[in-house]
């Protein structure tokens, strides 16, 4: 069975090791200046940033349409029918309901679409269980309940330090906005689990307040000492992902995955300021083969 995703789950693959799983990324989008660039492909993290520094606009994205699904669907197809297509949360984007408009257009592939509600980290992890799950031999239906086993197990809280880009998106009202912008107000967001949205989850006045907050987001799921799987991200804030990661380490027993950024497109729509991390208990991926 072959894997589709594409790059909103975040997942840390080279090309080498997704190919070794069967695993198929396609880009998201996101368009600058009246440049259009395909994450991963025509652009990398620093160079968007670079550029969204210097622009006096802010930028817009976009889904891959049905037709580049389809395209890439025809062509698997022709090796294995079988296609399992994971995407980053149809609350938030679009993708899925592209994936689902592809597929119409290929009969011969017999694809089947998954939701995993949530998006970046906590996505990449259901991608990975799944493609390992997969080429171990398990039956699609089995493959399916560890991935939403791990969707439901795991959260994906974030904070910034800038509201512009959310207002701009859409993604926070623009009187809110306006008002949290002028008392220097910082958001914590989370994705709830049966839309897959974002959720406010506290709002504190400083960014250090807000790598403490979601610190303590996670103290409400788990206690202090678990064993956690954890994943920090950021757009393009290094520094403050160390931090938050150096908050977390102090607490939990941590599985520590690759800290580094997040999709750009989740970046276009926070701005660089934005962290965030993916967090769960190390004993439900015990069971990925």
């Amino acid at each position: 069975m072959q894997i589709v995703t594409d790059s909103g789950t975040d997942l840390r693959y080279s090309a080498e090791e997704a190919a070794e799983l069967n695993i198929h990324i396609v880009p998201l989008n996101v368009t600058l200046d009246g440049e259009t660039y395909r994450e991963g492909i025509d652009i990398e993290a620093k160079d968007f940033y670079d550029l969204l520094e210097e622009s006096d606009n802010l930028p817009i994205t976009s889904q891959p349409s049905a037709g580049e699904f389809a395209e890439l669907y025809r062509n698997l197809a022709k090796k294995d029918p079988d296609i399992l297509s994971i995407h980053m949360t149809s609350g938030l984007s679009g993708t899925f309901n592209s994936a689902l408009a592809g597929a119409e257009l290929v009969p011969e592939a017999n694809v089947t679409h998954f939701d995993t509600k949530t998006l970046s980290a906590v996505a990449g992890w259901q991608v990975e269980a799944a493609a390992r799950a997969s080429k171990a031999g398990w039956a699609v239906d089995r493959v399916l309940q560890l991935a939403k086993k791990i969707g439901d197990a795991c959260e994906s809280i974030y904070t910034l330090d800038e509201l512009k880009y959310l207002i701009h998106g859409g993604r926070i009202s623009h009187m809110k906005g306006v008002i949290a912008s002028l008392i220097k107000i910082k958001p914590m967001i989370g994705v709830e689990k049966e839309n897959g949205t974002y959720i406010q989850l506290g709002m504190v006045r400083s960014f250090k307040g807000a790598i403490m907050g979601l610190v303590n987001q996670i103290k409400k799921k788990h206690a202090p000492g678990s064993e956690l799987r954890v994943q920090v991200l950021h757009a393009f804030n290094p520094d403050g992902a160390s931090m938050l990661r150096e908050q977390i380490d102090k607490i939990y027993k941590c599985d520590w995955l690759p800290m580094g950024p997040m999709s750009l497109v989740l970046g276009a729509h926070t701005g660089p300021s934005m962290i965030g991390v993916g967090f769960g208990p190390k004993a439900v991926f015990d069971e990925i083969p």
